[in-house]
């Protein structure tokens, strides 16, 4: 494209944002308002500017306390709490696909505007606070040379890295503080256009299995079906022998993973479709049933059809099962992890979600970590704002983008922001 043409189409893509009429209903829970789906000339682009800390913090609830327990890092994604107390966080950036239309390439440009520039790390740094005072004085690079790694798990002695192309693992023994050796792939991934790069993991509650998330490979099959095989699933991996099988189908891009206490249960979050308008179609937080089929590409928080896909399929329509808990639509939710009661009463049941933020509405949304409260064993009532303070909308500005989140069993959230390249501990005053 031309470069006076890029720039015309861009001029016309921030007027359509700033333009943008939306729906003020919250969409949260299980029966969402889902409006009427629209499409224009160009979906709404708009992302906050970067911008530093200055001093500032994020906000948390009263009577907690966040620190930030690392910086500089290399676009820090997940983290795993390994039994000793010791923090992995796996840093880098993936994916290659080519954009297909000149509004690939807009929207490329602008959510290039929201990401920070440091170079992927390719790594697993480990952070260790030795002496229990909440400051981790002790940081080493666990691993290195790896391929954009994002899902961390430990299962008997092993520590597993999803990689954008692959599962690999490293042998471990409490207190280690690097890697020996190359890793051992224990399976491929998908890896091919890798239009969603991000390869989510959990492990069973037994250890037996590898739980993977492999996002589409498109907003919604505009490089054919042929280029979606094995994509939008979440695949079930054997941790010993590698052999694979999918557990469930038709989730766009399962971003992150986790078990539910008590019950085994596989929980997710997944980040649903574009280009139908700002309130289509809601971001969500499941349980994840085996063999289900929860609707992309045809249809969408249950049997409503996406027309823009053809041929359609009345049967996967009729099959699709709706999610638990709509998050709202485009807020980009990287990250759940399960509460425990050391996290104080107000937050022991239920999950946090870590909200990366969206590029296409003209009012930003996410930006924040939520708390889903839990009842019974499932959602249960309004999101919580848990923390944020990453979003300036007034001056449309971002100081961080939330992506992982994990609890620590002693009571601290470990929150990954892939902007500020830091890593935040939230504990209850009473825990120090």
């Amino acid at each position: 494209m031309r470069h006076s043409a890029f720039l015309t189409v861009l001029g016309v893509s921030v007027l359509l944002a700033a333009c943008g009429a939306e729906p003020q209903e919250p969409q949260y829970g299980a029966n969402p308002q889902l409006p009427e789906p629209s499409r224009g000339i160009l979906p709404t682009m708009k992302i906050p500017k970067p911008v530093g800390w200055e001093g500032q913090m994020p906000t948390v609830p009263q009577g907690y306390s966040i620190s930030a327990i690392a910086t500089d890092l290399k676009i820090p994604r997940q983290t795993l709490i390994l039994p000793n107390g010791d923090i992995l966080v796996a840093e880098g950036r993936g994916g290659n696909a080519p954009a297909l239309k000149p509004k690939d390439v807009i929207a490329a440009y602008i959510k290039g505007k929201g990401t920070t520039n440091v170079e992927s790390g390719n790594r697993i740094t480990l952070l260790r606070d030795a002496d229990g005072d909440g400051e981790y004085e002790f940081r080493s690079t666990f691993a290195e040379d790896l391929n954009a790694p994002y899902g961390l798990a430990f299962i008997n002695g092993r520590i597993y890295v999803a990689n954008q192309d692959a599962v690999v693992w490293f042998d471990y023994q409490e207190g280690q503080t690097e890697a020996v050796g190359k890793p051992t792939q224990l399976s491929e991934l998908p890896s091919e256009i890798n239009h969603h790069w991000t390869k989510a993991m959990t492990a069973s509650a037994d250890g037996r299995y590898l739980y993977v998330g492999i996002g589409s490979n498109s907003n919604i099959t505009e490089r054919g079906m042929t280029a979606e095989a094995d994509r939008a699933v979440i695949w079930e991996i054997d941790a010993e022998t590698g052999h694979r099988r999918t557990y469930a189908s038709g989730l766009r891009n399962p971003t992150a993973l986790t078990i539910q206490p008590g019950t085994g249960q596989l929980w997710a979050v997944v980040n649903e479709r574009d280009e139908i308008g700002p309130d289509l179609v809601p971001d969500y937080l499941t349980s994840v049933k085996e063999g289900a089929f929860y609707g992309w590409p045809y249809a969408f928080w249950g049997p409503n059809p996406d027309n823009r896909v053809r041929p359609q399929d009345p049967d996967k329509v009729a099959a699709t099962i709706a999610p638990d808990y709509a998050l709202g639509s485009h807020v980009a939710a990287l990250g759940v992890a399960f509460s425990n009661e050391a996290m104080g009463e107000s937050f022991a049941d239920g999950v946090f979600v870590g909200m990366h933020g969206s590029w296409n509405r003209a009012n930003p949304v996410g930006y924040k970590v939520v708390f889903v409260p839990f009842s019974n064993g499932a959602p249960s009532g309004e999101p919580v704002d848990f923390v944020s303070g990453f979003l300036d909308a007034e001056n449309n500005a971002t100081r961080g983008r939330p992506v992982g989140v994990s609890v620590d069993p002693r009571g601290a959230l470990i929150v990954a922001d892939d902007l500020s390249n830091a890593i935040w501990r939230i504990v209850p005053n009473a825990a120090g």
